[in-house]
């Protein structure tokens, strides 16, 4: 357990230049927090206590100002720099070593259209490992972003994204040109200087 503990906040230190140490990450850092938070109510949902698990989620909202539904998969050293105002819908999942930034929505579409129809399916974005999402971006839908990807800030995602992809806009696209090679090196903003 400890040593998951320090590789997860090794991977906030070599993503974050403001991480200057470890007591500063743990005592100021809202997305450590709301992840920490979290995987109680994960836990809690997962035995099937709803209720505990939504009051727990409602409190780390209240706390941090990040709203994570207890149901969500998130993986490994996922960092939310900033944090205010994420949100992450009841069947997102996100991989391995995502950075999100502050204002991103992992969010469904048309809840409030025949909505006793979309209980129990997939209804949030799918995020794949060693992905950055911009800040105040918009992923809604359950589309998958595949590993490597990069969103720029603001953008609007509703179509899957692929492997490396470089999305931006409103409606998002893809402005790298397609390749076999990806890039897992972090880039602050998920934009690139060239």
């Amino acid at each position: 357990m400890f040593e998951n503990l320090k590789k997860y906040f090794e991977s906030i230190k070599s993503r974050d230049p403001a991480a200057t140490s470890l007591l500063l990450v743990i005592l100021t850092y809202p997305g450590v927090k709301a992840v920490f938070f979290h995987r109680i109510a994960n836990f809690l949902w997962e035995l099937n206590l709803k209720i505990p698990a939504r009051m727990i989620s409602q409190i780390n909202r209240f706390l941090t100002g990040i709203e994570i539904h207890p149901a969500a998969k998130i993986g490994k050293n996922l960092f939310i720099d900033h944090g205010m105002g994420v949100v992450i819908g009841e069947t997102a999942e996100i991989g391995d070593n995502v950075t999100l930034y502050h204002g991103v929505t992992l969010g469904g579409v048309s809840p409030a259209i025949k909505s006793k129809e979309q209980v129990g399916i997939k209804r949030h974005p799918s995020i794949e490992d060693d992905v950055i999402i911009g800040s105040g971006a918009q992923i809604l839908g359950p589309v998958i972003v595949k590993n490597c990807a990069r969103i720029g800030a603001n953008a609007v995602v509703t179509k899957d994204v692929p492997k490396g992809g470089v999305m931006v806009g409103i409606p998002a696209k893809n402005i790298k040109p397609s390749s076999k090679k990806t890039d897992s090196s972090f880039a602050p903003y998920a934009v690139t200087k060239k």
